[in-house]
């Protein structure tokens, strides 16, 4: 028998790939999400999509539609799959004591959500990472060796990152992030030269249970890795352990990172688990490994993904490729290309929208290609929209914490 989960959204590129790892192993699988057309509505694996406010504006009304869900009995897991992840472990208290979740503390999401709490974590245990300090001001940039990136502390699928290749051209970056972090110092980080990796962790209180490593063959927007094939990067295992044993991680991290010949450094850490379907064919499903946590069962040794698998994401990739090329023929080579398995694609297999096995996945793929081949310009907003319905903010994040620390006290003077 397959568990009843509950996905805490429904329109991230990581939950569609959660679904489409855990819906052929046989579970029942409901979504909550503001958008009734959220990506994972399209799945013959989807059972239902709850309405709820969206948590970075109301992040009460979307914590007490989770409860009333979980308090229904209809589930045995409740699965984040994106930055809910961060309100669920600062809302943890507003959650029923024994609601099944495998997830971080709020202290260790505090060290790691912030690129700029990240990076001074990197510094305290001796992992490397490029050149960086707070930017509180744009004259700060002058004398910055060029290129480097700008960063907001708190965004998600590179909306807060630009990159500047002139130190004349600094000010309209600097100026659009700090809307981006409502005015809060931003952060400047070297450039580092590589290629683009990650590291898919699992923990289970602090020990590492399961890993996964992975390099960029196409390209969405972000720029994510809409391709992937599994790589042996010991390296990486090794440091992203280091992490999760000094904050005592519970649940998915990730980190990216670049690296080029024996030298590497990590520039971007995700508190989830991030696009799973490539570590899943390579022999290591995270989202089944993180329902049995959630579950409370042992996971024994260290699960690792075998190298050289390798996997797409077609809607992604033309997301990408519109944002990116923006042009119709750019749009269509790619196309001519998934279709006849050319190129970064050959031997590959589509992870996100799996036709073949979940028809009703050609509906939103048939959408994007349809938009982006008459819009290409329309990449950004199309990926926009679903940013704003699973993003979160620190505000979101304050005000559910100062409330459960009232409720807190509150019931301690009546106790």
């Amino acid at each position: 028998m397959g568990a009843r989960i509950l996905f805490s959204e429904g329109s991230s590129l990581t939950a569609r790939e959660f679904l489409s790892v855990l819906g052929p192993a046989g579970h029942h699988i409901e979504v909550v999400d503001p958008n009734p057309f959220c990506i994972c509505r399209f799945s013959r694996w989807t059972k239902r999509v709850h309405r709820c406010p969206p948590a970075s504006r109301d992040p009460r009304g979307y914590l007490d539609t989770i409860n009333g869900l979980l308090a229904a009995g209809g589930f045995d897991v409740l699965l984040p799959t994106h930055e809910q992840a961060w309100l669920l472990a600062a809302g943890r208290a507003r959650l029923d004591a024994d609601a099944p979740i495998a997830i971080a503390s709020a202290e260790a999401f505090a060290r790691v959500q912030s690129k700029i709490e990240f990076a001074r974590l990197l510094d305290e245990v001796g992992l490397p990472q490029p050149k960086w300090r707070v930017a509180e001001r744009v004259e700060a940039l002058a004398d910055w060796p060029t290129p480097f990136y700008l960063k907001a502390p708190f965004s998600t699928a590179g909306r807060g990152v630009r990159r500047v290749t002139k130190p004349t051209d600094a000010k309209k970056p600097f100026e659009s992030l700090l809307a981006v972090a409502d005015g809060d110092p931003l952060m400047v980080q070297s450039a580092a030269d590589g290629e683009y990796a990650q590291v898919q962790a699992l923990f289970d209180h602090g020990r590492l249970v399961a890993a996964h490593t992975s390099t960029q063959t196409a390209v969405g927007i972000g720029p994510s890795a809409a391709g992937r094939v599994g790589v042996d990067h010991p390296f990486a295992r090794h440091d992203v352990a280091i992490l999760g044993e000094r904050l005592g991680w519970h649940g998915g991290l990730t980190l990216d990172y670049v690296f080029r010949g024996g030298e590497h450094v990590y520039i971007e850490c995700n508190p989830r688990t991030v696009e799973p379907a490539n570590a899943a064919a390579s022999g290591v499903s995270l989202p089944e490994l993180q329902l049995a946590l959630s579950l409370g069962d042992k996971v024994e040794g260290l699960r690792v993904g075998r190298p050289g698998i390798r996997t797409h994401s077609s809607l992604a990739i033309l997301l990408g490729t519109a944002a990116y090329a923006g042009t119709r023929r750019a749009v269509v080579v790619e196309v001519l290309r998934l279709i006849a398995h050319r190129g970064p694609y050959e031997g590959s297999r589509e992870c996100l929208t799996p036709v073949l096995h979940d028809p009703l996945s050609a509906i939103p793929l048939a959408m994007v290609a349809a938009r982006v081949l008459l819009l290409p310009h329309s990449a950004e907003g199309l990926a926009g929209a679903a940013v704003r319905a699973y993003s979160m903010t620190p505000a979101a994040i304050e005000q559910v914490a100062s409330g459960t620390s009232q409720a807190r006290r509150t019931q301690h003077r009546r106790g």
